[in-house]
């Protein structure tokens, strides 16, 4: 569980290439500078941790690139203090990212391996989530519902109904939606019946699947 020198410099590398590709919030500059990403891959693939791209993980997912995390991070607008639904888990890089802008992170993976695994490492290396949950993301977490905040960080082939349901009035919910290719999307809910909604860009996900495995 090494970080060094070395690593500590490829980190300020990879924040000047996702701040030249648009990312403007300091903080969440700040969070990728500091998260050692290489810790959330396995030590054969860590020349590949500071690139900006994403990485197979366990269980046919992905660490996603550095960059979408970013983009989907800033969108968010976090505050200190703000409720934070994640739905997948993954490697828990976005977790931490999260965390590390001082979000109260409620997080859900359907993987049974990698929620076991991410929820021992995010714990060893001083991460700590508000709750981790294995579970199906598509149903959210209506128990600790309502949420400041939502990030969706697999291919929704359609906008969830619970999930908008559980957001707070003015909360922020980002998802990509779409098959093959999604459009990341941005939801404001406006108040109990209206919500606006931005698209941005294309990107690609793993399919955010249902039922737990």
């Amino acid at each position: 569980m090494q970080d060094n020198f070395r690593h500590k410099g490829k980190r300020q590398q990879l924040v000047k290439i996702v701040k030249k590709k648009g990312i403007t919030d300091k903080a969440v500059l700040g969070a990728i500078g500091k998260i050692p990403r290489h810790l959330f891959m396995d030590s054969s693939f860590e020349d590949h941790a500071y690139q900006d791209k994403a990485f197979p993980i366990a269980a046919d997912q992905t660490i996603s690139q550095p960059y979408t995390v970013a983009f989907q991070t800033e969108k968010l607008q976090i505050e200190k203090g703000e409720k934070v639904l994640e739905i997948g888990t993954g490697s828990g890089y976005q977790t931490a990212v999260l965390c590390e802008l001082g979000a109260r992170v409620y997080s859900i993976e359907r993987q049974r391996e990698l929620y076991r695994k991410t929820k021992m490492f995010l714990n060893k290396i001083g991460y700590r989530p508000k709750h981790l949950s294995f579970g199906d993301g598509y149903k959210g977490m209506p128990e600790y519902a309502p949420f400041d905040k939502i990030i969706v960080t697999a291919g929704a082939p359609f906008v969830p109904n619970d999930l908008l349901g559980q957001l707070k009035v003015g909360g922020r919910m980002v998802i990509p939606v779409g098959e093959d290719v999604q459009t990341m999307t941005l939801f404001i809910r406006k108040s109990p019946t209206e919500f606006d909604k931005t698209e941005f860009g294309q990107f690609r996900f793993v399919p955010l699947l249902g039922d737990k495995n």
